[in-house]
């Protein structure tokens, strides 16, 4: 993609064309811009993080308020998610998912617009922000990351994360989808989830509160904020600017997409 990164080259559309919904053939009105086109001007707001209204014409990617639709007609149909989860597919399939331990980790987000799944921040109460709760697995390579108001606690998004992580296809054999081990700092002690991860065949490897923390927890947890780099540096999700959560979503899992494929494509 080069210093471009918002076009989409040919290996990476092949993956997505057959997962985009088809259009009518004898819809009414003009003809719909072109898929591929619409998909760059999404991912140029999405790495420049401007307004859809202000997309440049002349890049020829339809308008801004072409592409915020043809975005949520897209997430509509599970587009990005799907996309993800192929991905993850090939990552394992080249022995590049490590299993034997997964992270989860939160970081706040400004939510400028406010709208769902925002909340006071609890550094500022004056602000109003998101977060993201991510889990990844031992390499920081994202499985999940669900959006909340910033004032949800950390630990009470544990199961959501662990049971979002999608199967991930294996052969032979059934899809995977638990991970070995599950570590977390202290703001995810929970004995009750301690229970609910072992019941799932998941040790949970959770700092406690007035311990000190668990010794590998610090290098993974350097590995979990290297991801949070990779996230935030589509300048799009650093500062939330969609008030409806499932247009920031959409966002957030083509981002989480684009990392795999870059991981794949550095192989």
């Amino acid at each position: 993609m080069g210093n471009r990164p918002w076009i989409v080259d040919d290996d990476l559309w092949t993956l997505i064309e057959p997962l985009l919904p088809s259009w009518p053939e004898k819809a009414p009105g003009p003809k719909p811009v072109d898929d591929r086109l619409c998909l760059q001007g999404i991912l140029y707001v999405l790495y420049n993080d401007i307004s859809w209204q202000r997309l440049p014409q002349e890049l020829g990617f339809g308008s801004g308020q072409t592409c915020w639709r043809r975005l949520g007609r897209w997430h509509d149909a599970g587009v990005f998610e799907k996309l993800h989860h192929i991905l993850l597919a090939k990552l394992h399939a080249a022995d590049a998912l490590d299993w034997t331990r997964a992270c989860v980790v939160a970081s706040h987000i400004r939510a400028k617009k406010r709208g769902e799944a925002t909340g006071p921040s609890p550094v500022d109460r004056g602000k109003t922000d998101s977060k993201h709760h991510l889990i990844c697995d031992g390499n920081g390579t994202p499985f999940k990351v669900i959006t909340t108001a910033a004032n949800v606690n950390d630990v009470t998004q544990t199961l959501s994360l662990v049971d979002g992580i999608p199967p991930v296809a294996v052969k032979p054999g059934r899809p995977r989808r638990r991970p070995d081990a599950l570590l977390g700092d202290k703001g995810y002690d929970s004995n009750p989830n301690r229970r609910e991860l072992r019941r799932r065949r998941i040790l949970p490897v959770i700092s406690r509160k007035g311990a000190p923390n668990i010794k590998d927890l610090g290098k993974l947890r350097y590995v979990v904020e290297q991801t949070f780099s990779l996230l935030h540096h589509f300048k799009r999700l650093a500062v939330r600017w969609e008030r409806h959560l499932d247009l920031h979503d959409a966002l957030v899992s083509l981002a989480c997409g684009l990392i795999c494929w870059r991981r794949l494509k550095n192989r």
